[in-house]
Protein backbone atom coordinates (compact mmCIF):
# COMPACT_ATOMS: atom_id res chain seq x y z
CA UNK A 1 0.00 0.00 0.00
CA UNK A 2 1.49 3.31 -1.03
CA UNK A 3 1.55 6.32 1.60
CA UNK A 4 0.33 8.67 -0.81
CA UNK A 5 -1.29 8.38 -4.58
CA UNK A 6 -3.58 10.15 -6.43
CA UNK A 7 -6.71 8.15 -7.69
CA UNK A 8 -9.32 9.67 -9.77
CA UNK A 9 -8.79 13.30 -9.78
CA UNK A 10 -7.94 13.45 -6.01
CA UNK A 11 -5.10 12.53 -3.41
CA UNK A 12 -5.57 9.95 -1.56
CA UNK A 13 -3.49 9.29 1.93
CA UNK A 14 -2.89 6.80 4.65
CA UNK A 15 -4.13 8.78 7.66
CA UNK A 16 -1.36 8.56 9.91
CA UNK A 17 -3.10 9.92 12.81
CA UNK A 18 -5.46 6.74 12.96
CA UNK A 19 -2.41 4.22 12.94
CA UNK A 20 -1.98 1.82 14.62
CA UNK A 21 -5.53 1.45 15.84
CA UNK A 22 -7.00 1.77 12.48
CA UNK A 23 -5.66 1.65 8.70
CA UNK A 24 -7.84 4.52 7.50
CA UNK A 25 -7.30 5.82 3.63
CA UNK A 26 -8.37 10.07 3.49
CA UNK A 27 -9.43 11.10 0.01
CA UNK A 28 -8.51 14.63 -0.27
CA UNK A 29 -10.65 16.57 -3.01
CA UNK A 30 -9.38 20.68 -2.79
CA UNK A 31 -6.09 21.81 -1.27
CA UNK A 32 -7.78 23.16 1.77
CA UNK A 33 -8.29 19.45 2.61
CA UNK A 34 -4.76 18.83 1.88
CA UNK A 35 -3.37 21.84 3.53
CA UNK A 36 -4.98 20.09 6.75
CA UNK A 37 -4.09 16.59 6.05
CA UNK A 38 0.02 18.14 6.18
CA UNK A 39 -0.86 20.28 9.45
CA UNK A 40 -2.05 17.40 11.00
CA UNK A 41 0.31 14.92 10.58
CA UNK A 42 -2.19 12.57 8.32
CA UNK A 43 0.14 12.63 5.95
CA UNK A 44 3.69 13.38 6.91
CA UNK A 45 7.90 12.57 6.11
CA UNK A 46 9.76 14.35 4.23
CA UNK A 47 9.53 12.79 0.87
CA UNK A 48 5.96 11.77 1.25
CA UNK A 49 5.85 15.49 2.00
CA UNK A 50 7.36 16.25 -1.64
CA UNK A 51 4.90 14.46 -3.55
CA UNK A 52 2.07 16.18 -1.66
CA UNK A 53 3.28 19.68 -2.11
CA UNK A 54 3.31 17.91 -5.68
CA UNK A 55 0.10 16.74 -6.10
CA UNK A 56 -1.45 19.66 -4.15
CA UNK A 57 -0.08 21.96 -7.10
CA UNK A 58 -1.81 19.45 -9.50
CA UNK A 59 -5.19 19.90 -7.55
CA UNK A 60 -4.82 23.83 -7.22
CA UNK A 61 -3.85 23.66 -11.46
CA UNK A 62 -7.39 21.44 -11.77
CA UNK A 63 -9.65 23.40 -9.43
CA UNK A 64 -8.28 27.54 -10.34
CA UNK A 65 -7.51 26.95 -13.86
CA UNK A 66 -9.53 30.11 -15.03
CA UNK A 67 -8.21 32.32 -12.27
CA UNK A 68 -4.66 32.93 -11.86
CA UNK A 69 -5.00 34.93 -8.54
CA UNK A 70 -6.68 32.15 -6.45
CA UNK A 71 -4.06 29.37 -8.43
CA UNK A 72 -1.03 31.35 -6.63
CA UNK A 73 -2.74 31.91 -4.06
CA UNK A 74 -3.66 28.15 -3.13
CA UNK A 75 0.19 27.06 -4.76
CA UNK A 76 1.69 29.43 -1.63
CA UNK A 77 -0.78 27.72 0.68
CA UNK A 78 0.41 24.01 -0.53
CA UNK A 79 4.24 25.25 -0.59
CA UNK A 80 4.34 26.98 3.07
CA UNK A 81 2.16 24.71 4.72
CA UNK A 82 4.81 23.27 6.92
CA UNK A 83 8.38 25.58 7.25
CA UNK A 84 10.91 23.38 8.34
CA UNK A 85 10.56 20.07 5.81
CA UNK A 86 12.36 21.59 2.75
CA UNK A 87 10.83 18.91 -0.12
CA UNK A 88 7.61 20.42 0.63
CA UNK A 89 8.16 23.31 -0.93
CA UNK A 90 10.95 22.07 -3.64
CA UNK A 91 8.08 19.46 -4.66
CA UNK A 92 5.26 22.08 -4.65
CA UNK A 93 7.63 24.55 -7.01
CA UNK A 94 9.26 21.73 -9.03
CA UNK A 95 4.90 20.97 -9.98
CA UNK A 96 4.18 24.87 -10.29
CA UNK A 97 7.02 25.48 -12.74
CA UNK A 98 4.56 23.30 -14.94
CA UNK A 99 1.65 25.31 -14.50
CA UNK A 100 1.93 27.30 -17.65
CA UNK A 101 1.39 23.89 -19.49
CA UNK A 102 -1.75 23.12 -18.33
CA UNK A 103 -3.37 20.88 -15.38
CA UNK A 104 -1.72 17.82 -16.84
CA UNK A 105 1.48 18.47 -17.13
CA UNK A 106 1.59 19.29 -14.04
CA UNK A 107 0.21 15.96 -12.93
CA UNK A 108 2.84 14.35 -15.02
CA UNK A 109 5.59 16.48 -13.17
CA UNK A 110 3.72 15.42 -9.72
CA UNK A 111 4.23 11.56 -10.72
CA UNK A 112 7.88 11.66 -11.74
CA UNK A 113 8.10 13.25 -8.30
CA UNK A 114 6.32 10.29 -6.77
CA UNK A 115 8.07 8.14 -9.23
CA UNK A 116 11.51 9.13 -7.91
CA UNK A 117 10.65 8.76 -4.35
CA UNK A 118 9.57 5.18 -4.80
CA UNK A 119 13.29 4.51 -6.68
CA UNK A 120 15.18 6.95 -4.26
CA UNK A 121 13.74 4.16 -1.14
CA UNK A 122 15.21 1.92 -3.46
CA UNK A 123 18.11 2.49 -3.90
CA UNK A 124 18.87 3.90 -0.34
CA UNK A 125 18.38 0.71 0.93
CA UNK A 126 20.49 -0.81 -0.70
CA UNK A 127 23.23 1.82 -0.27
CA UNK A 128 22.62 1.81 3.31
CA UNK A 129 22.83 -1.63 4.14
CA UNK A 130 26.08 -2.17 2.79
CA UNK A 131 27.09 0.56 4.67
CA UNK A 132 25.95 -0.59 8.12
CA UNK A 133 27.26 -4.19 7.78
CA UNK A 134 30.54 -2.28 6.88
CA UNK A 135 30.34 0.11 10.36
CA UNK A 136 28.77 -2.33 12.51
CA UNK A 137 29.92 -6.26 11.09
CA UNK A 138 26.92 -8.77 10.74
CA UNK A 139 23.44 -8.61 12.46
CA UNK A 140 23.54 -5.39 14.23
CA UNK A 141 21.51 -3.93 16.76
CA UNK A 142 19.77 -1.02 15.37
CA UNK A 143 17.74 2.05 17.15
CA UNK A 144 16.13 4.19 15.15
CA UNK A 145 14.13 7.89 15.98
CA UNK A 146 10.79 8.84 14.39
CA UNK A 147 9.48 7.58 11.19
CA UNK A 148 11.10 6.71 8.08
CA UNK A 149 9.40 3.80 6.61
CA UNK A 150 7.18 3.83 4.20
CA UNK A 151 4.78 5.55 6.01
CA UNK A 152 7.59 8.73 5.29
CA UNK A 153 8.14 8.00 1.82
CA UNK A 154 5.67 6.23 -0.75
CA UNK A 155 7.06 3.02 -0.24
CA UNK A 156 9.99 1.22 1.75
CA UNK A 157 11.34 4.33 3.40
CA UNK A 158 14.53 6.09 4.13
CA UNK A 159 16.05 4.94 7.45
CA UNK A 160 13.66 2.22 7.61
CA UNK A 161 14.21 0.63 4.32
CA UNK A 162 18.10 0.20 5.32
CA UNK A 163 16.38 -1.97 8.00
CA UNK A 164 14.33 -3.86 6.26
CA UNK A 165 17.08 -4.55 3.33
CA UNK A 166 19.09 -5.79 6.53
CA UNK A 167 16.37 -7.86 7.67
CA UNK A 168 15.91 -9.28 4.15
CA UNK A 169 19.41 -10.56 3.71
CA UNK A 170 19.32 -11.90 7.50
CA UNK A 171 21.77 -9.46 8.37
CA UNK A 172 19.53 -7.70 11.36
CA UNK A 173 19.61 -9.02 14.99
CA UNK A 174 16.55 -6.21 16.19
CA UNK A 175 15.57 -2.76 16.27
CA UNK A 176 15.09 -0.21 19.26
CA UNK A 177 12.18 2.17 17.81
CA UNK A 178 12.41 5.44 20.05
CA UNK A 179 9.01 6.50 21.04
CA UNK A 180 9.59 10.00 19.77
CA UNK A 181 7.80 12.50 21.29
CA UNK A 182 5.21 14.48 21.29
CA UNK A 183 3.37 12.38 18.95
CA UNK A 184 4.42 9.10 19.38
CA UNK A 185 5.65 8.54 15.81
CA UNK A 186 7.95 5.63 16.42
CA UNK A 187 5.89 3.69 19.05
CA UNK A 188 2.88 4.34 16.82
CA UNK A 189 3.97 3.94 13.15
CA UNK A 190 7.74 2.26 13.32
CA UNK A 191 6.43 -0.33 15.31
CA UNK A 192 3.51 -0.91 13.30
CA UNK A 193 5.86 -1.30 10.10
CA UNK A 194 7.97 -3.20 11.75
CA UNK A 195 5.41 -5.58 13.14
CA UNK A 196 4.08 -5.84 9.54
CA UNK A 197 7.36 -7.00 8.10
CA UNK A 198 8.20 -8.94 11.09
CA UNK A 199 11.11 -7.59 12.01
CA UNK A 200 12.25 -7.89 16.04
CA UNK A 201 11.87 -4.60 17.94
CA UNK A 202 11.44 -3.16 21.23
CA UNK A 203 10.11 0.06 21.95
CA UNK A 204 12.16 2.85 24.01
CA UNK A 205 11.11 5.38 25.80
CA UNK A 206 12.51 8.75 23.73
CA UNK A 207 15.41 9.59 26.80
CA UNK A 208 16.62 5.81 27.14
CA UNK A 209 18.18 5.86 23.90
CA UNK A 210 21.79 7.08 25.10
CA UNK A 211 21.84 4.96 28.09
CA UNK A 212 21.24 1.86 26.09
CA UNK A 213 23.97 3.02 24.34
CA UNK A 214 25.77 3.44 26.78
CA UNK A 215 25.58 -0.30 28.29
CA UNK A 216 25.90 -1.54 24.72
CA UNK A 217 22.56 -2.37 24.07
CA UNK A 218 22.73 -0.69 20.38
CA UNK A 219 25.44 -1.13 17.47
CA UNK A 220 24.00 1.93 15.97
CA UNK A 221 21.86 4.61 15.47
CA UNK A 222 20.14 5.13 12.18
CA UNK A 223 17.27 7.22 11.28
CA UNK A 224 16.43 10.07 8.80
CA UNK A 225 16.48 14.12 8.26
CA UNK A 226 13.62 16.99 7.16
CA UNK A 227 16.16 18.57 5.52
CA UNK A 228 20.33 18.37 5.07
CA UNK A 229 22.09 21.65 5.02
CA UNK A 230 24.96 22.55 2.53
CA UNK A 231 27.45 22.32 5.97
CA UNK A 232 26.18 18.65 6.61
CA UNK A 233 24.05 19.89 9.77
CA UNK A 234 21.00 17.70 9.59
CA UNK A 235 17.42 18.88 10.61
CA UNK A 236 14.86 16.36 12.13
CA UNK A 237 12.47 15.12 14.77
CA UNK A 238 13.34 16.52 18.20
CA UNK A 239 15.27 14.25 19.82
CA UNK A 240 17.76 13.18 17.29
CA UNK A 241 20.38 15.27 18.28
CA UNK A 242 20.39 13.63 22.01
CA UNK A 243 20.74 10.46 20.34
CA UNK A 244 23.87 12.04 18.15
CA UNK A 245 25.59 12.95 21.74
CA UNK A 246 24.51 9.30 22.94
CA UNK A 247 25.82 8.02 20.07
CA UNK A 248 29.18 9.81 20.04
CA UNK A 249 29.88 9.38 23.34
CA UNK A 250 28.82 5.56 23.10
CA UNK A 251 31.41 5.67 19.97
CA UNK A 252 28.99 4.18 17.31
CA UNK A 253 27.96 5.53 14.42
CA UNK A 254 25.54 7.84 13.38
CA UNK A 255 24.09 7.22 10.24
CA UNK A 256 21.32 9.71 8.37
CA UNK A 257 19.47 8.13 5.51
CA UNK A 258 17.72 10.68 3.33
CA UNK A 259 17.35 11.24 -0.56
CA UNK A 260 19.24 13.67 -2.21
CA UNK A 261 15.97 15.81 -2.87
CA UNK A 262 16.51 16.58 1.04
CA UNK A 263 19.90 18.14 0.67
CA UNK A 264 19.48 21.78 0.68
CA UNK A 265 22.85 23.52 -0.48
CA UNK A 266 21.24 26.36 -0.61
CA UNK A 267 20.76 27.03 3.67
CA UNK A 268 24.36 27.17 4.60
CA UNK A 269 23.52 25.54 8.18
CA UNK A 270 21.12 24.54 10.78
CA UNK A 271 21.34 28.16 12.10
CA UNK A 272 19.47 29.38 8.88
CA UNK A 273 16.62 27.05 8.94
CA UNK A 274 13.03 27.88 10.57
CA UNK A 275 12.17 25.15 13.37
CA UNK A 276 8.34 24.81 13.89
CA UNK A 277 7.23 24.93 17.48
CA UNK A 278 3.51 22.90 17.61
CA UNK A 279 2.31 24.41 20.48
CA UNK A 280 1.42 23.67 23.98
CA UNK A 281 -1.76 21.67 23.49
CA UNK A 282 0.19 18.78 22.19
CA UNK A 283 1.76 18.19 25.54
CA UNK A 284 -0.35 19.64 28.08
CA UNK A 285 -3.40 20.99 28.33
CA UNK A 286 -2.88 22.78 31.88
CA UNK A 287 0.77 24.37 31.08
CA UNK A 288 2.53 26.49 29.46
CA UNK A 289 5.45 24.18 26.93
CA UNK A 290 8.14 24.50 24.67
CA UNK A 291 7.45 22.23 21.57
CA UNK A 292 9.84 22.27 18.97
CA UNK A 293 9.06 19.57 16.41
CA UNK A 294 12.84 19.34 15.13
CA UNK A 295 16.20 20.23 16.27
CA UNK A 296 19.71 20.83 14.53
CA UNK A 297 22.60 17.82 14.40
CA UNK A 298 26.13 19.16 13.88
CA UNK A 299 27.64 17.87 11.16
CA UNK A 300 30.39 16.67 13.12
CA UNK A 301 28.38 14.62 15.40
CA UNK A 302 27.15 12.64 12.14
CA UNK A 303 29.06 9.38 10.76
CA UNK A 304 27.78 9.14 7.31
CA UNK A 305 24.77 10.52 5.25
CA UNK A 306 23.35 8.01 2.52
CA UNK A 307 20.90 9.45 -0.08
CA UNK A 308 20.02 7.38 -2.98
CA UNK A 309 23.15 8.88 -5.21
CA UNK A 310 26.32 8.73 -2.89
CA UNK A 311 27.43 8.02 0.65
CA UNK A 312 29.32 10.99 2.21
CA UNK A 313 31.46 9.93 5.10
CA UNK A 314 31.29 13.34 7.17
CA UNK A 315 33.92 11.35 9.78
CA UNK A 316 36.35 11.48 7.36
CA UNK A 317 36.20 14.75 5.58
CA UNK A 318 33.99 14.67 2.92
CA UNK A 319 31.73 17.51 2.25
CA UNK A 320 28.35 17.49 1.12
Amino acid sequence: MRTIEWVDGAVEIIDQTALPREVRVLRLHTVPELVAAIQSLAVRGAPALGVAGAFGVALAARVHADDPEALAAAVNRVETARPTAVNLARGARRAAAQLRRGPEAVLAEAYAIRDEEIAASEAMAARGADLMVELCGHRPRLLTHCNTGGLATVVLGTALGVVYELHRRGALAGVVASETRPLLQGARLTAWELSRWGIEHQVAVDSAGPFLMARGEVDAVILGADRICANGDVINKIGTYSHALGARRAGLPFVVVAPESTVDVSTPSGDAVPIEDRGAAEITPWSDAVNPAFDVTPRDLVTAIVTDRRVIRLDKGQRV
